[in-house]
């Protein structure tokens, strides 16, 4: 096996490892490397993470939201067509106080999950951190290259400040705008009570 094949990242990596293989193989010193994986590497992890537990709680709340919002017109549809009686002939044995029973726990259902994802906000949450984790994914790839932003440095130990600076810049950005949104949400609920 020649240095050159032992030295570049198998490619069955997932983006993260290969990232780190890539770190590992670069000429700077020791701090650095540990600056690169301990600051921007565990904020891509981190932010990875995040944005994909946002998005599996955005659509298990999300999900159930669409198809009972489909579903509710439906069920009125067969109470209003429904003729008197106890069953739904074409049903086969659901009785109409079942349908109604049925309806109006998909309507409570519905409601209770829309409200609740309207207060949790899992899918902003989920686009900002996927934002934010593919900005820091650009960036570093961009630095690992020496290309984009970094076109101009010939070694990357002369890109490492660059890098380091534009990396705290998109994480500052991200705290500031999360907690700019958070701020909204504040106010807004501020003038609702001075409202009322």
């Amino acid at each position: 096996m020649s240095a050159e094949s032992a030295a570049a990242p198998r490619q069955d990596f997932g983006s993260s490892e290969r990232m780190l293989a890539f770190v590992e193989s670069l000429d700077l010193p020791e701090f650095q490397k540990d600056m690169l994986r301990h600051r921007w590497l565990n904020q891509v992890g981190w932010m990875s993470r995040q944005a994909t537990k946002a998005r599996r709680r955005y659509l298990w709340i999300r999900v159930p939201v669409v198809i009972g919002g489909v579903a509710i017109p439906g069920l009125v549809t067969i109470l209003l067509s429904a003729q008197p009686g106890d069953t739904i002939g074409w049903l086969g044995p659901i009785t109409v106080n079942s349908i109604r029973f049925l309806t109006f726990l998909t309507s409570l259902g519905v409601a209770m999950l829309a409200a609740l994802e309207e207060v949790l906000h899992y899918g902003d949450r989920w686009k900002h951190y996927r934002r934010t984790a593919e900005l820091l994914k650009t960036l570093g790839w961009q630095y690992l290259m020496l290309n984009g932003t970094f076109r101009r440095y010939r070694t990357h130990g002369d890109a490492f400040r660059a890098f380091t600076e534009r990396v705290e810049d998109v994480i500052n950005e991200d705290v500031e705008g999360y907690l700019g949104s958070v701020a909204v949400e504040a106010r807004g609920e501020n003038r609702q009570e001075i409202i009322a």
